[in-house]
């Protein structure tokens, strides 16, 4: 059995999500609720517990104010949130778990499956990133990337290009070693923003604001400025160009 509680402020949220864990998930032991962030760092301190649903919008603390006062967060954090799309993904590039309210089941369920054979990962980092994304949309532009050590930050418009490698991305940066993230080129492709991203191939995203040259052909390929050639997939050469305005 895995241990959670619940923090939220509006009760009948409690209740939807209490409910729907009783009835679907019969590993999560709900240890506890509360409603507002003094109660809900007195609830962990006292319970310990394995997961943390918390609501992030609470009168008087929110749960970034919350979160900051807590001296342990040794537990899984699933985000629960009537937010918009934008900040949705503002939480992703921060690496965070989110449920959107109202709760899908099978959401539910699938958040649970991702942490069930992780260890916590919680960094005032992240925090710091999912908040400065959230501030300002303007800047928002750093992602939290998994690797096989962990998690490292970056700012996207340092990204020249990402190529597909199985269940891995290799990321090629202008001012950083390449390195292999732990997310598909499709995960990658659903966060970063398509103004700025294109994926010319089925396994290659480029970042447009690095391209040197395009070399007519079939399909055609791309020069970096870092002097890497990505291919284009002929299927994607009439948008390219129209893309790059042509």
């Amino acid at each position: 059995m895995v241990t959670a509680i619940i923090i939220d402020d509006e009760q009948k949220g409690r209740i939807a999500l209490k409910q729907k864990l009783q009835d679907y998930c019969p590993d999560i032991e709900l240890l506890g609720e509360a409603e507002n962030g003094e109660e809900g760092i007195e609830l962990i301190a006292k319970l310990q517990p394995g997961i943390v649903f918390l609501d992030i919008e609470m009168p008087r603390m929110d749960g970034f104010g919350m979160l900051h006062r807590l001296t342990g967060k040794n537990f899984h954090l699933i985000f629960t949130t009537a937010y918009d799309q934008y900040a949705i993904k503002a939480i992703r590039y921060a690496a965070f778990d989110y449920l959107l309210k109202p709760i899908d089941i099978e959401e539910l369920k699938s958040a649970l499956s991702r942490i069930s054979n992780q260890a916590p990962v919680y960094t005032e980092k992240k925090l710091a990133t999912l908040e400065q994304n959230l501030r300002d949309k303007n800047a928002f532009n750093k992602i939290a990337i998994p690797t096989l050590d962990g998690l490292l930050f970056f700012n996207i418009n340092d990204i020249i290009h990402l190529a597909a490698s199985s269940n891995y991305t290799t990321i090629y940066f202008n001012n950083h070693p390449k390195l292999t993230a732990s997310k598909t080129l499709k995960e990658f492709e659903e966060l970063l923003p398509t103004d700025i991203f294109f994926r010319s191939h089925h396994s290659h995203i480029i970042n447009l604001h690095y391209i040197k040259r395009y070399i007519k052909g079939d399909g055609g390929q791309i020069e970096m400025q870092n002097g890497d050639y990505v291919d284009v997939a002929r299927r994607k050469k009439e948008e390219f160009l129209k893309t790059l305005g042509q």
